[in-house]
């Protein structure tokens, strides 16, 4: 007869606004799946141990009134952060460059000539014709003293110049060997 007082005993204890009831999901919804419920006075949040011991109550760490990581950062500082973590700055410094170029080298220079490439101190540089590739070779040193004052001393050894990219004159079964039509281009 005890097991058919206790629906009963629970019906008696239900309120009608519904409070027990949340209050119920709510405990169950705390506590760990396949663990069982924690006992009043004994756990993580009391102030004692397993064993009755007092154990320092660990509170989260909060940014209070003092600056820290977790508070918003201006965007400046963490894109600073970002690219340093993940080693973009020297690549960054190359865009840079080569986005300015026509500052660096010179309004003229810079509308004949584009940089392509640089790796290993070796700056790939492509003209428009023959006329300005030698220009342009005849300017390296300036321009390479020019380059590492922007990107750092030794970033650029030396300027390979290239000409324009120009169609090729061999097609065809019977075609010359030879020089072919030399400078049409430039």
């Amino acid at each position: 007869m005890a097991e058919e007082e206790r629906p009963d005993d629970a019906a008696a204890q239900r309120r009608d606004d519904g409070l027990d009831l949340a209050r119920a999901a709510a405990r169950a919804a705390a506590r760990i799946p396949g663990q069982p419920a924690r006992r009043k006075g004994s756990g993580k949040g009391s102030g004692t141990g397993s064993n009755g011991e007092f154990r320092r109550r660990v509170r989260p760490r909060s940014s209070g009134a003092h600056p820290d990581d977790r508070d918003p950062q201006l965007l400046g500082s963490a894109l600073d952060r970002l690219v340093t973590n993940h080693g973009w700055a020297f690549d960054l410094q190359v865009q840079g460059v080569f986005a300015r170029w026509s500052e660096l080298v010179g309004a003229e220079v810079g509308a004949h000539c584009t940089p392509e490439t640089l790796t290993e101190g070796k700056l790939v540089v492509r003209t428009d014709s023959t006329a300005w590739a030698t220009q342009l070779r005849m300017l390296a040193p300036t321009v390479v003293r020019r380059l590492n004052e922007e990107l750092g001393d030794g970033t650029v050894a030396i300027i390979e110049v290239l000409g324009p990219n120009l169609p090729s004159w061999k097609k065809g079964l019977r075609s010359t060997r030879g020089r072919g039509p030399r400078d049409t281009y430039g």
